[in-house]
């Protein structure tokens, strides 16, 4: 007999929520962690300690616009150290509750590094520097990720900070360039101007946000520039070296041109990959292809027995997708062990399920999208019909002095389901979950229409673009 029914690597939000699922269903499981902060990523060097940082640049941009409103702040200032005092405040907590969680004694916690030996066996060194074996008829590995070092002639030389650094350092230049225009790249940047720094955001791709429809990338990118952040795609990076007066000097190219930019800090912001350093993956029979697993609808690798979750796994990187699917992976592994597989060929096993796919970054205006893009729709050929309401025509957001963006339903043609929403606005992380409700339980978008909503609020907003779709079914 193994050791233990199903071992997870890794104490982030994937592999605990594998883990005390597989325990609930009766499994023998161990989690293995190795780590020197107990937390996974999202509260150490992710989600948790950035919303924190954004959160005081939030209030602090709400002060620079007190004018507007008839009050008075002035003068107003802030302190980095003391934004960042607070976030580690939060951030410990957080951690606290999580390495309690993990030592509560449901399964069993074993503290070290661990890569494999063969496809059933795990090696796992202590802080100690003791080497022990353990074996088990599944695993799980959730890992996490890691910033992904891309080669910019210049760069390591010149200095910059990824973004562990800019979470991690309590210090604030007063203008920055952020290379990338991922979920990441579009936050520093929000963040930094929000405090009152210069920014530049130089992105490869031809629009921010690349994953995203035009329009939903195009209104960020006007609101941006209007709030003094210059945004250059389509880019080439060429080189990064030292400038006068201690700055630094970006060079790329863009439309046959070459730019230079200058600035007192580089944010690389290019991107994560799978973190999945010493663990051996080939004596387990995983290969990877650079540098990712291939993983299946049903969370499993190509080796049957080997799940993975989360950020190690793809391919969407967000914390409720990567609890998602280990909980999904702990009742396949369930089904593995317990021979149930064996009973009910050939699909036992449940596969992850992405329609209400949810994605926000808590820029300003903020986005939130869920379920397809306008985009995804067009390169499948689904029959739809969309329509979107600006919030400079909404009395609620006229009243907040929020009326940057707007919001949008992607609809069935047929049937009028609601396929996809996306706003640009106020508040747009909490106005989206209303979509993501009414597609949870397929309504029409004349449902939503008939919907009550009270008034003046944010949401009602939704209704006018449902009016229009209701319309013409």
């Amino acid at each position: 007999m193994k050791d233990f029914d199903l071992i997870v690597l890794g104490g982030g939000s994937a592999g605990y929520a594998a883990a005390a699922t597989a325990t609930t269903l009766g499994l023998r499981v161990a989690l293995v962690e190795g780590g020197e902060q107990l937390g996974g990523l999202c509260i150490l060097r992710g989600c948790m300690p950035s919303k924190a940082l954004i959160e005081s640049a939030n209030r602090y941009l709400t002060l620079r616009r007190a004018e507007e409103f008839g009050l008075q702040a002035d003068p107003i200032g802030f302190s980095i150290q003391a934004i960042h005092a607070r976030k580690a405040r939060h951030v410990a907590e957080f951690a606290k509750y999580r390495a309690k969680q993990l030592e509560s004694g449901r399964f069993q916690f074993i503290r070290g590094w661990a890569g494999f030996v063969d496809p059933h066996t795990l090696a796992v060194r202590g802080a100690d520097g003791a080497l022990r074996q353990w074996t088990a008829e599944t695993f799980l590995l959730a890992t996490g990720s890691r910033v992904k070092k891309i080669a910019v002639p210049g760069l390591a030389e010149t200095g910059f900070l990824d973004s562990d650094a800019v979470l991690s350092q309590a210090r604030f230049p007063q203008s920055v360039i952020v290379l990338g225009g991922g979920a990441t790249a579009v936050e520093f940047a929000h963040y930094f101007a929000a405090l009152g720094a210069r920014v530049t955001l130089i992105q490869r791709s031809e629009q921010l946000l690349k994953e995203m429809d035009a329009d939903v990338t195009d209104a960020l990118t006007e609101a941006f520039r209007q709030r003094g952040i210059r945004v250059h795609c389509s880019t080439e990076l060429l080189r990064v070296e030292p400038a006068e007066g201690g700055l630094k000097r970006v060079v790329f190219a863009q439309k046959g041109m070459t730019q230079a930019v200058e600035a007192a800090e580089i944010i690389y912001a290019l991107g994560r990959e799978p973190q999945i350093d010493g663990l051996n993956l080939e004596k387990a029979g995983l290969a990877t292809t650079c540098g990712c697993l291939a993983v299946g609808p049903t969370q499993q690798t190509e080796v049957a027995h080997i799940f993975a979750a989360g950020d190690v796994a793809g391919p969407h990187e967000i914390v409720h997708i990567a609890i998602q699917q280990g909980e999904l992976a702990a009742r396949n592994a369930a089904r593995l062990v317990k021979g149930e597989c064996a009973k009910e060929p050939p699909r036992c096993l449940e596969e992850t399920d992405y329609r209400l796919r949810l994605f926000v970054i808590f820029s300003q205006p903020e986005i939130a999208v869920v379920g397809v893009t306008e985009r995804e729709l067009q390169e499948t050929g689904v029959p739809y019909r969309v329509a979107s309401y600006p919030f400079d025509d909404h009395g609620k957001s006229l009243l907040m002095g929020e009326t940057q963006g707007f919001v949008k339903l992607l609809a069935s043609e047929e049937s009028g389901e609601i396929l996809g929403g996306a706003v640009v606005g106020p508040h747009a992380s909490e106005l989206i979950h209303e979509i993501v409700v009414a597609m949870r339980f397929r309504a029409t978008a004349r449902q939503l229409m008939e919907t009550p909503h009270y008034h003046p609020t944010l949401s009602e907003i939704w209704t006018y673009p449902a009016e229009e779709l209701a319309g013409g079914m």
